[in-house]
């Protein structure tokens, strides 16, 4: 079992339109390859997370790679692990942008900031954790 996070900008303005459209191609594609995961996004960025076998998540991340909605993609980690963080979500998206402004602010001020909204880290548990303070917060 595998797990890989990248981090990539939008070339467009994020809104829960693509969002959904993401989500909604994603989660039958990964159902039948058994991949779970999470997709983060700001109105400029995304954070997201893939589990699953490494052919499949390793083909997966090819196709992401080339999406024409994304650029700047970076690899934020690709590791081998036990167990699944995400084993009940073929893909679930959570909107930043569409957060209340005091998390929002909190987020921010853990995070930094990178294009008004919150910045994506770029090292695996950093990226784990600010999902974790997302998830603790109860706003999906």
């Amino acid at each position: 079992m595998y797990r890989l996070i990248y981090k990539s900008k939008c070339k467009g303005t994020v809104d829960w339109r693509l969002v959904d459209q993401i989500i909604g191609s994603s989660e039958a594609h990964n159902q039948n390859d058994r991949v779970t995961g999470v997709l983060l996004a700001t109105k400029s960025h995304f954070l997201q997370v893939i589990e699953g076998g490494f052919e499949e998540i390793n083909d997966l991340f090819l196709r992401i790679a080339r999406d024409p909605r994304h650029e700047e993609v970076q690899l934020v980690g690709f590791t081998c692990v036990e167990s699944r963080l995400f084993g009940g979500w073929a893909m679930h998206g959570i909107g930043i942008f569409d957060f209340n402004e005091d998390l929002s602010a909190a987020l921010i001020s853990k995070w930094g900031e990178e294009s008004g909204g919150v910045r994506f880290p770029v090292q695996e548990w950093q990226a784990l954790a600010l999902i974790n303070d997302i998830r603790s917060s109860g706003p999906e």
